[in-house]
């Protein structure tokens, strides 16, 4: 590893990041070396961040999701994310149920910010999901969420809301808590496809 100068990760930094994450200590140093080579301003943008995104779905289109993904990790819209941030993307995307996931995946289908969740914004997720999924495997799908629309329908379908109507965070917590399927279609981990 060199001689770890000043641009060593801090404890405090790692602490938290350990505990709020499944990486470990040595991964995250890993992680933090790539993070301060490829982003020597210890910021990560829109640009770098869709990149690397880019990386981890190399037979899919991933710029729409990272942007996404991206929108609701940039809290202060600053248009960049530091290095906590930017690994708390990365293991919330991860697959996995706890109650944080869920409340960043209400923030990633918040699409204006506005606290609420619309059909309409549940359709734009849907695309950018259905993007990510290697044109081979789309055949694969199940008839009822072979297109993003029917992808989207299914969804809102768990949340016995009509279309016009719109979902708080609670309520969008609990419809995906309660329905085993809600959880996949709110996002795609190409590892259990």
């Amino acid at each position: 590893m060199g001689n770890s100068k000043s641009s060593a990760i801090s404890k405090e930094i790692l602490e938290e990041l350990k505990l709020s994450t499944k990486f470990t200590e040595s991964e995250l140093c890993q992680w933090y070396e790539n993070f301060q080579t490829q982003c020597p301003s210890g910021r990560i943008t829109l640009d770098e961040f869709e990149k690397i995104y880019e990386r981890f779905f190399p037979e899919s289109e991933a710029k729409a999701y990272a942007r996404h993904v991206f929108r609701s990790f940039d809290t202060n819209e600053d248009g960049t994310l530091d290095f906590k941030e930017y690994i708390i993307a990365l293991h919330m995307t991860s697959s996995g149920k706890t109650s944080r996931k869920l409340e960043w995946a209400f923030s990633l289908f918040d699409v204006d910010k506005n606290g609420y969740i619309t059909k309409a914004e549940v359709v734009i997720i849907c695309q950018a999901i259905f993007k990510l999924i290697p044109s081979e495997d789309q055949p694969k799908l199940p008839e009822d969420e072979n297109t993003p629309e029917k992808r989207a329908n299914k969804l809102w379908g768990y949340f016995e809301k009509s279309d016009n109507e719109r979902i708080a965070e609670k309520e969008f917590i609990k419809g995906v808590t309660d329905n085993e399927n809600a959880i996949r279609l709110i996002h795609y981990s190409p590892i259990n496809a």
